[in-house]
């Protein structure tokens, strides 16, 4: 049984962001793919202090939702990571939880596939829509997309409801992410994965 977590950066568990990732999960759930739904944003989630403690442990040093959290990413076959957009860039709780959970994680992510959910007023959803892709690219996650940037509209949930191409792009992006599991997990048995180099790590300490 393939598997997606969702995380929900907003501190508002039914506001626009939920709305959005709730459109997935209803698509996810006729695909035959098992979802859960992470509450992230009403979280006590500080940042990364860069201590290395991970390193040695095999966890964070902070011992909250990212530890709980860690385990499961690392038996699901996708995560889909939402945030309502603010000052132009992602809730400052989802940036913190993901540095950290991509940071103190030494499981590989390769292939799992990963996706970035964005809600907004007006502006600001390119913007924090590139961020979140970011962890996605540097682990080796194929990054599902569907028929616009993966964003909705709205100042509240009411509103998302109303932004019907933005609920239609949800349900697209689903449907895409949940084919792709299949296929890489139809793929690996066929193929294998392909193989992951990690000999080279440019840092110039000689100043050439």
């Amino acid at each position: 049984m393939h598997k997606v977590i969702l995380l929900n950066g907003s501190p508002h568990p039914h506001g626009c962001t939920a709305t959005a990732l709730e459109e997935m999960i209803k698509v996810f759930e006729t695909e035959g793919i098992t979802t859960e739904l992470i509450q992230v944003g009403t979280g006590n989630i500080r940042g990364c202090i860069a201590c290395g403690q991970c390193e040695r442990t095999g966890k964070c040093v902070f011992s909250d939702l990212v530890n709980e959290v860690a385990p499961k990413f690392e038996e699901a076959d996708g995560l889909v990571v939402g945030s309502p957009v603010y000052y132009g860039s992602p809730n400052g709780n989802i940036l913190s939880f993901m540095d950290r959970l991509f940071y103190s994680t030494s499981f590989s992510k390769h292939m799992k596939v990963g996706a970035a959910v964005v809600s907004c007023r007006r502006g600001g959803n390119t913007a924090s829509f590139d961020v979140l892709n970011k962890y996605f690219t540097i682990s080796g996650m194929p990054v599902a997309s569907s028929t616009y940037w993966n964003q909705v509209h709205g100042f509240t949930a009411e509103d998302v409801k109303k932004d019907l191409e933005g609920l239609q792009t949800m349900r697209n992006l689903a449907r895409n992410m949940s084919f792709m599991i299949r296929a890489f997990s139809d793929a690996k048995e066929k193929y294998g994965y392909p193989a992951v180099e990690k000999d080279c790590f440019t840092s110039f300490p000689d100043g050439k």
